[in-house]
């Protein structure tokens, strides 16, 4: 089962975290359900702001286009800001290559300590997270698989586990369902 956490628990480390990098890195992570590698590897180019998407190399070099809100946009800039790499959003300190996949692990970690939050919670809960909570609010499964850039919609199934919101929703459902289903009809002791 994937490892899925309340929207605010996102939220709460994402913003325990120091650096403005590294609150970047994991607010793309979270808010497009990127992969860590994904994230840290994100050229400057990936950015276009005219058409405004976010151009994503994923698994096997595949490239995905994402919708790109004004907010995050914003976002990406004044972090671009903090450091003006010509070539990296997510740079390492050195500017000339990306933040390494550990770096940024050892950053997480750090944030995730901090709020208190168990072991469990890694950086791939957060691409769990973003994808259960979009299925929760009603997306069709087959936008979420374009989303992640899974190749096979069985790799994005397993994202329909019954979390909590869901089990309420299927609840409320099966109530609407069967509540007049038996009235009038008297159950057979036979």
């Amino acid at each position: 089962m994937p490892d899925v956490r309340s929207d605010e628990d996102c939220r709460r480390l994402i913003a325990a975290l120091e650096k403005p990098i590294y609150r970047g890195c994991f607010t793309l992570i979270y808010g497009y359900g990127l992969r860590i590698a994904e994230s840290v590897m994100l050229p400057v180019s990936a950015v276009d702001s005219r058409q405004m998407v976010l151009r994503v190399l994923g698994k096997g070099n595949k490239e995905r286009i994402l919708p790109l809100t004004e907010s995050i946009l914003q976002m990406l800039r004044e972090v671009w800001k903090t450091h003006r790499s010509p070539q990296w959003l997510f740079p390492s300190q050195r500017l000339v290559t990306h933040l390494s996949v550990g770096t940024a692990r050892v950053a997480f970690v750090q944030a995730r300590n901090a709020c208190g939050f168990n072991s469990d919670f890694r950086p791939h809960s957060l691409r769990h997270s973003f994808a259960s909570h979009l299925l929760e609010r009603g997306v069709d499964i087959r936008i979420i698989q374009m989303l992640l850039g899974h190749s096979s919609l069985r790799s994005t199934e397993i994202y329909t586990h019954l979390t909590e919101p869901l089990r309420d929703q299927l609840r409320k459902l099966l109530c609407q369902t069967t509540d007049g289903l038996f009235e009038g009809r008297r159950p057979s002791h036979g």
